[in-house]
C-alpha cells in the first residue's frame, strides 16, 4: 500500500515564508545595492561633471564599470552554492540566472572600456592607438583590468553552446575557474584608479564590503562547509554497481547520514577524492530515498569524468556538496503527480516514486528513451509501480515524443495534476510546452534539466 499523503490538517504547523514573497525580498536587496551603486556615482560627479560629448562618454563608461563590476559580484554569488538560494530558486533556476546576469556583466565592461577609451581619446585630441597605450602604460590597473577582461571573454567564448558541445568537460570547468581571476583584477583596478573611490572612503569601504562578503560566501559554501562535512560524516565508495550499458549506481556509506538533511529529488555536487577527479566537483542527484545508512547515485558516462567512475574502488574518499535543488516532494501542490523523465533524468524521479506521500492511483511515471538497452532500473521501476499502485508507461523509440496528444492518451487527468520533469533541457522543454498545452498552469510544473 502507498503512504498516506500529508495535507495541509495534518502538517507540522510553522511559520513559512512564501517562496515568492522570499524571492522577491533577495530581488529587492539585489535592486537595492545597484540604487546605491547609482548614487555613489552621482555623489562622485556622475550627471554634474558632464559638460561635453567626452565628458559624457567617460562618465557613461563609469557607470557600466560599476554596474558591470557589481554584476559580476552577483554571477559568483548566485553559485557559490548559499542554502537559502538554493531552496528558494533551485540548482536549475540559479544556474539559468548566473547565464543571463555573466552575459549582462560582459557587455557592460566591454561597454565600459569602449566608451572610457572614446571619451579620453576625444577630450585629450589624440588618435585612440596613442590613447590606449597611454592608458596602459599611465594609468594603475588598467593593464591587469585588460587582462581580466580578456579572461571574462575567454570564459564566455567557451561557454557559447556551439564552443562548449566541442570542450571537454573538464577544460571548459578549468577555463570558467580564470573568471575568478578576472573578478580579483578588476577589484584591484577599481579600488586603484576610479573616480568613485578615490578620496571616498564610503565607496571603497562599501565596494570593499561586497567584495569580502561575496568572497566569505564562497569560501564558506564552496569550500568550509563540504570539508567539515567530509570530516564528520566520512563519506566513502561502498560498491558500483553497473545498471545499464554506460550506467553505473555508486552506493556511498558513511557516518550519520541522517544529519545530511537529504530528501528524494535532492543533488549533491560530488566529489571523489582520486587522482585526476579530487579538483573536479560533478552534480548527480540520488537515484533512490536516503534511508540514513546510504546514498546511492547513478551516473551515465558522457566524458572522461563519468566514464571513469566505474573504476571507483570500494573505500575512495567522498566530498559532497549539498543537498541542494527544490526538486522534492515539498513544492507538490496536488495530490495526483505526473512524473515525467527522460534518459538519465529517471534517477530522482525513481527516488521520487519510491517515497513521494500518495495513494494508489495517484501516481503515473512516464519514462522516455530513444532505445531499449537505455531504460535504467526497470525491474525496480516495475516493481515499485506494482507495490505503489502507480501507472508506469514506457516510451520507446527514436521517433517518439511527448506531445500534448501523447501525454493525454496516457495520462488523460494530467491537466489535473502536479508534474515533475527531468531530462536533457530539450526533452524538459519540449515536454514542459506540451503539459502547458493539455491545459497544466505554469505554477503545477516542476523541472530540472540534466545538463552541465
Amino acid at each position: 500500500m502507498g503512504a498516506a499523503l500529508t495535507t495541509e490538517r495534518n502538517r507540522p504547523v510553522g511559520v513559512r515564508i512564501p517562496r515568492s514573497t522570499a524571492r522577491a525580498t533577495i530581488a529587492g536587496l539585489g535592486l537595492l545595492n545597484a540604487a546605491l551603486i547609482l548614487g555613489l556615482w552621482l555623489r562622485a560627479g556622475g550627471v554634474k561633471d558632464v559638460h561635453s560629448t567626452a565628458d559624457g562618454l567617460t562618465s557613461a563608461g563609469r557607470l557600466t564599470a560599476l554596474l558591470g563590476a557589481y554584476l559580476a559580484l552577483v554571477a559568483v554569488l548566485l553559485l557559490a552554492r548559499v542554502p537559502v538560494l538554493e531552496r528558494l530558486a533551485g540548482f536549475d533556476r540559479l544556474t539559468g540566472w548566473h547565464r543571463l546576469v555573466a552575459r549582462a556583466c560582459l557587455t557592460l565592461l566591454i561597454a565600459h572600456a569602449v566608451l572610457t577609451t572614446a571619451g579620453l581619446t576625444l577630450g585629450d585630441g589624440v588618435s585612440l592607438p596613442r590613447e590606449a597605450g597611454r592608458l596602459i602604460s599611465q594609468y594603475p590597473g588598467v593593464i591587469t583590468a585588460t587582462a581580466g577582461l580578456a579572461l571574462l571573454i575567454a570564459v564566455a567564448l567557451t561557454s557559447a553552446v556551439i564552443v562548449r558541445r566541442r570542450l571537454r568537460h573538464e577544460t571548459w570547468y578549468f577555463v570558467h575557474l580564470y573568471s575568478y581571476l578576472a573578478v580579483a583584477l578588476a577589484f584591484s583596478h577599481q579600488i586603484a584608479t576610479g573616480k568613485d573611490f578615490v578620496g571616498n572612503p564610503a565607496a571603497r569601504t562599501y565596494w570593499t564590503a561586497l567584495y569580502v562578503l561575496t568572497l566569505a560566501a564562497l569560501l564558506l559554501f564552496r569550500v568550509a562547509v563540504p570539508l567539515a562535512r567530509g570530516a564528520r560524516h566520512r563519506l566513502r565508495v561502498s560498491r558500483v554497481v553497473e545498471e545499464a550499458p554506460g550506467v553505473v549506481s555508486i552506493e556511498i556509506t558513511g557516518r550519520e547520514l541522517d544529519r545530511l538533511g537529504a530528501q528524494p529529488g535532492h543533488f549533491f555536487l560530488w566529489r571523489f577524492l582520486t587522482a585526476g577527479r579530487w579538483w573536479q566537483a560533478h552534480p548527480f542527484s540520488l537515484s533512490a530515498p536516503p534511508d540514513g545508512q546510504r546514498l546511492r547515485i547513478t551516473v551515465k558516462s558522457s566524458g572522461d569524468f563519468t566514464s571513469g567512475l566505474r573504476a571507483l574502488r570500494p573505500g575512495t574518499r567522498v566530498l559532497a556538496e549539498g543537498p541542494y535543488g527544490s526538486f522534492t516532494a515539498e513544492v507538490r501542490r496536488r495530490e495526483r503527480v505526473a512524473l515525467v523523465a527522460g534518459g538519465v533524468g529517471i534517477t530522482p524521479i525513481r527516488a521520487l516514486l519510491e517515497s513521494m506521500p500518495a495513494r494508489r492511483g495517484d501516481i503515473a511515471l512516464v519514462y522516455r528513451v530513444p532505445r531499449p538497452e537505455e531504460l535504467v532500473f526497470r525491474d525496480e521501476l516495475e516493481r515499485l509501480a506494482r507495490e505503489r499502485g502507480a501507472d508506469l508507461h514506457f516510451v520507446i523509440g527514436p521517433g517518439c515524443d511527448l506531445s500534448r496528444d501523447a501525454l493525454v492518451r496516457l495520462i488523460p487527468d494530467i491537466g489535473a495534476r502536479d508534474a515533475f520533469v527531468c531530462g536533457p533541457p530539450a526533452m524538459v522543454d519540449a515536454t514542459r510546452e506540451s503539459l502547458l498545452a493539455a491545459g497544466l498552469p505554469a505554477r503545477h510544473i516542476f523541472s530540472e534539466r540534466f545538463a552541465l
